[in-house]
């Protein structure tokens, strides 16, 4: 039995310390409220993200990190544009085990992905990533879900594949932790996109070309950057993009069809493709690289296009080869 921490008690946290739990690992789970902690530990349930979905035997909480100092591994599993905050605890510091990054987005203001924040404050810590397909109640109800570990080290990114899966949870091995990282932050812009395509009874037809130009741009711009084209079109990249932009269990989709049926902005909870969107547009002017439909939900979300305009302005770009 291995001893693994997962640090963040929303959904996908709670989904993923249960899967780990049910494959035999004892396994902790950090909140940061002491409430919440408590009736996680009382009711065992986190009623708050998951509700009615039992957390398995081996599973306990905690709100303390220094209880998950003597660990095999610990998952960060908190929103993007909180990481920052979160790693600038002590506690990590002293961490000696792997920590794998699970937060799919870049941090707004810098464009940084998780892998670079947490280098620029800890580069004594071993860090991977964690990513592809994978809805929270369907990996905590053990559904098979099949994601990628990204690692540089592949000797080491093997005792982590074989440590961190499960029965009903499967993880493929990438030495492109880059990739893995920008395909699970990019897909959650063009899950807006398509979101808001549904939302504004615009058609399944303009639904499916929207996710293909999509995945167009997401290449483009990861290409640029230094990853690789098979990491793109693997779990993480297309795998997850296909899921989150088909299916309303995607917060980014419900999110975009929010918007795109009666133009209401307010989300009801963490959606990380808003902040990603405006991140992903300075980092493709930075690299002179054209991102139409990216920078049109951009444009959107910030309120400077209107839905329809964004509309007209994608139809009419002059026309070109397909690539």
């Amino acid at each position: 039995m291995s001893n693994v921490g997962v640090i963040g008690a929303g959904a996908f946290g709670t989904a993923l310390a249960c899967a780990l739990a049910r494959g035999n690992n004892s396994v902790t789970l950090w909140a940061r409220a002491a409430d919440q902690v408590s009736a996680m530990n009382q009711t065992r349930m986190n009623t708050k993200y998951l509700p009615d979905v039992a957390l398995p035997d081996g599973l306990s909480a905690t709100n303390a990190l220094s209880d998950l100092a003597n660990m095999d591994a610990v998952l960060l599993v908190v929103p993007a544009q909180t990481t920052r905050a979160v790693i600038a605890d002590p506690f990590f510091e002293t961490l000696e085990c792997p920590l794998l990054l699970c937060a799919k987005g870049l941090e707004r203001d810098t464009g940084k992905l998780q892998s670079d924040i947490v280098a620029q404050t800890h580069k004594h810590l071993t860090t991977g990533v964690i990513s592809g397909p994978g809805f929270a109640r369907e990996i905590a109800t053990g559904k098979p879900t099949a994601l990628t570990l990204g690692f540089d080290d592949l000797t080491q990114g093997e005792a982590l594949q074989s440590l961190l899966s499960t029965p009903t949870m499967r993880l493929y091995l990438s030495d492109d932790p880059l990739g893995v990282q920008l395909g699970g932050a990019l897909k959650n812009v063009f899950a807006i996109a398509c979101g808001i395509v549904s939302g504004a009874g615009l058609g399944e037809s303009a639904q499916a070309a929207l996710l293909t130009r999509g995945f167009a741009e997401l290449t483009l711009l990861a290409s640029k950057m230094g990853a690789r084209a098979e990491t793109l079109s693997g779990l993480s990249g297309f795998g997850d993009l296909v899921l989150s932009c088909t299916s309303k269990q995607s917060r980014n989709f419900s999110f975009g069809y929010q918007v795109g049926q009666s133009a209401d902005f307010a989300p009801t909870n963490t959606v990380e493709g808003i902040a990603t969107a405006s991140a992903i547009s300075a980092l493709a002017k930075r690299h002179d690289i054209d991102m139409p439909i990216c920078f049109a939900v951009s444009e959107v979300l910030s309120g400077k296009l209107s839905v329809q305009d964004a509309l007209v302005r994608l139809m009419t770009r002059p026309l070109k080869r397909e690539a």
